[in-house]
């Protein structure tokens, strides 16, 4: 079981790669039904299914590379739904304490919702709120098959000074900071608000003057949201506001890998705190790098990649914080 977790998530670290990729190549209707593709499990190839789909969606005439993009992240999540089913099949078997049980059931109700969520995104034709929570359904399934897997290694720290506990409550408040700047930059994605701002360290013109943030953080009202539905001004507003979030996370889990190198005593915490600040200069990197070099597509995914990544060492430390010794 605890290979068929370790599995897992790596899958889930691929369908979030997958879904940002499909997203950030405007794919996420590529097909316009589900969970199939213009009435098929895969894209259609031949010149007789591609006239057929086209006279069943007018509206949306078949592109078949964005197509592929979406079916192949639907194959990869439906792959990672049933490796969930059978963690929890697995589990409800076993009935040991060696073997959590509500973990894997709580999984298994994560990744039912995600499906869910991911036929909404297309039937809703990419309402921003549904995206978004898209997006958030991923971070979480992954952290949990991460907590899941750590929970089967029986997983102890052979010492921790009982100073640097009182961490244990600043390890949490990062991973809400964290999920919290994850879901500004999910927000600002949803609306295709990653170039609203062109200009770095802050937005060209007279930028302050068009702040809104009432407008940013409502849905308007719209058949179709691809491409966005927002005026400029709501865009830069969110845009802004994912900038503003990125420097209160890199200030707040900046001091606590620094402190948590200073003050701990333990090797383990010591490397995972290094490594924290090692991945958060990454990831800022990588989000100037987007405004800078106008979002290539690669920096782009790469930085939800590393985001999944920093969200996973810090759960690691509360985790390793949380334990007995």
């Amino acid at each position: 079981m605890r290979k068929l977790v370790g599995f897992s998530i790596l899958l889930a670290v691929v369908v979030i790669v997958l879904g940002a990729y499909t997203r950030l190549t405007d794919a996420g209707l590529g097909c316009p039904d589900w969970p199939g593709c213009y009435g098929h499990l895969t894209v259609p190839q031949s010149e007789t299914l591609i006239n057929a789909a086209n006279e069943a969606y007018p509206e949306r005439p078949v592109e078949t590379h964005k197509a592929w993009n979406e079916m192949i992240h639907r194959y990869f999540a439906g792959t990672l739904g049933l490796c969930i089913l059978a963690i929890a099949i697995w589990s409800l078997v076993k009935r040991s304490p060696q073997v959590p049980l509500k973990l894997p059931l709580l999984l298994l109700v994560l990744v039912t919702f995600q499906a869910l969520l991911g036929m909404w995104t297309v039937t809703l034709n990419l309402l921003p709120v549904v995206v978004m929570g898209h997006l958030l359904g991923g971070f979480s399934v992954l952290t949990c098959l991460f907590l899941l897997y750590l929970r089967l290694c029986r997983y102890r720290l052979g010492f921790v000074d009982m100073r640097i506990k009182r961490y244990a409550a600043f390890a949490v408040l990062g991973i809400v900071v964290l999920v919290g700047q994850i879901a500004l930059g999910g927000w600002t994605s949803a609306n295709y608000a990653a170039l609203a701002c062109t200009e770095f360290p802050l937005c060209e013109g007279d930028w302050l003057a068009r702040v809104d943030i009432a407008g940013a953080y409502s849905v308007p009202e719209a058949d179709n949201y691809e491409y966005g539905a927002h005026d400029y001004g709501e865009r830069m507003t969110m845009h802004i506001a994912h900038r503003l979030g990125a420097v209160i996370t890199f200030l707040y889990l900046g001091w606590l890998a620094i402190s948590l190198y200073r003050h701990s005593a333990s090797q383990h915490l010591r490397s995972a705190a290094v490594v924290l600040a090692i991945t958060l200069l990454a990831q800022v990197g990588l989000g100037v790098s987007n405004v800078v070099f106008s979002l290539p597509l690669q920096v782009a995914v790469l930085h939800n990649a590393v985001a999944a990544c920093l969200l996973l060492v810090l759960v690691l430390i509360t985790y390793t914080l949380y334990r007995k010794v």
